[in-house]
């Protein structure tokens, strides 16, 4: 059975030609880059053309790329240097929707005597910029605040966010995981100071990411040790992996217009038939502007873990949310935050696409979910009423 993956936001499949440029560089040319022979040498400028690849997809310098293992690495580098940048300062601003990368560290800060502020968002799952600026004071030392929401997509106003933070003097991050490589983000004009990503989540391997750190920022490292990254990131570089995510930023700039066009047409239609075909359900942040390959659909009395389920021995992968928190009988705290109703917060399932998804594979969604939700509905009392009152 051939798998259809609509689960991009959790991982996605390493293309091709990133694995391609990635293999030579463990069996052959496995010299350490910072290393003073030719053979290191050789590998290092690979690394330096990697990061210039990852450079022009977020329009930034060479110089403020900074690799790190994973997003979450990076999350906890920009905002545990913040507070030792401004040690007198002990407030801390973020989402109550942030990734728990994030969430998690900001709550473990609190009970550290860090004074934590969580902004709420709408139905929709926007933010509202007063709270942002009735929140922040001169004790603040870091806003952190995700590019785009990993379970509805939404995508916030970061530039807007990034003024009002600059007007404070504190330090801007932003958690753009699932935003890079989506949509065009361009550093060079931006207020962020910095920016999270990880190469897992746009066709490179799991275990790379990267920090965006503009000039001039003041930073303390996170990891220390060694010299390497500019001695803002202790220990050998991951040179394989590094060279990677050059390259899959470089494909995803070449096709960021794919996704924005026949991507987002596909989750559209998608998204449409569903809605059609389907009683009782919302779009969740359907009312926002959102990321081009993601829907949240909440059906209303069904179980999201059954519908997963069900879809996967279609050979059907989507999610019940971030993969990050699956496996909790509790319903996503980012729904919960939106104020979804418990009776859809349960039944909300997400699809999210990437560039290697077809036509087809649409087709074989719609064509299978609406019997999935109506099977579950049948034997759930008030799933029963729904179907009463649309027949």
């Amino acid at each position: 059975m051939k798998e259809i993956y609509f689960d991009n936001n959790a991982t996605t499949k390493v293309d091709e030609a990133v694995f391609e440029e990635m293999r030579p560089y463990f069996c052959e040319l496995y010299g350490n880059p910072s290393s003073m022979h030719f053979f290191g040498g050789q590998v290092q400028k690979k690394v330096d053309a990697a990061r210039s690849r990852v450079a022009t997809l977020l329009g930034a310098d060479p110089a403020e790329i900074v690799f790190t293992a994973c997003g979450t690495e990076s999350d906890n580098a920009a905002i545990r240097s913040a507070l030792e940048v401004f040690p007198e300062k002990r407030h801390i601003i973020t989402t109550r929707v942030e990734h728990p990368a994030v969430l998690t560290l900001c709550r473990s800060l609190s009970k550290r005597g860090y004074r934590v502020t969580e902004l709420n968002v709408d139905g929709a799952g926007r933010l509202d910029l007063n709270e942002l600026k009735n929140a922040i004071d001169e004790d603040t030392a870091i806003v952190s605040i995700m590019y785009a929401n990993n379970e509805t997509g939404v995508v916030f106003p970061i530039e807007e966010v990034g003024a009002i933070v600059k007007e404070k003097g504190a330090l801007f991050h932003t958690d753009a995981v699932q935003a890079v490589g989506k949509i065009s983000i361009n550093m060079a004009t931006s207020t962020v100071d910095m920016l999270s990503l990880s190469g897992h989540k746009l066709h490179a391997p799991k275990g790379i990411g990267a920090l965006y750190l503009r000039k001039g920022v003041p930073f303390r490292p996170f990891m220390v040790g060694g010299h390497q990254e500019r001695s803002r990131r202790a220990g050998t570089e991951a040179t394989a992996s590094i060279i990677a995510l050059g390259k899959a930023c470089e494909l995803a700039a070449r096709h960021m217009d794919d996704e924005n066009t026949r991507v987002k047409g596909m989750r559209d239609r998608l998204e449409r038939e569903l809605m059609r075909l389907i009683p009782a359900g919302r779009v969740n942040g359907g009312g926002a502007e959102r990321l081009p390959n993601t829907v949240s659909i909440a059906f209303e009395f069904v179980e999201g873990e059954a519908i997963l389920l069900l879809l996967s021995e279609k050979g059907i992968c989507a999610s019940s949310g971030s993969a990050c928190t699956s496996g909790s009988l509790e319903p996503s705290h980012v729904l919960r935050a939106m104020g979804v109703p418990f009776t859809c917060a349960h039944g909300s399932i997400r699809f999210s696409l990437s560039r290697f998804n077809i036509d087809q594979e649409v087709d074989t969604v719609i064509r299978e979910l609406p019997p999935i939700i109506r099977r579950l509905r049948e034997i759930s009392p008030f799933g029963r009423e729904i179907l009463a009152q649309h027949c």
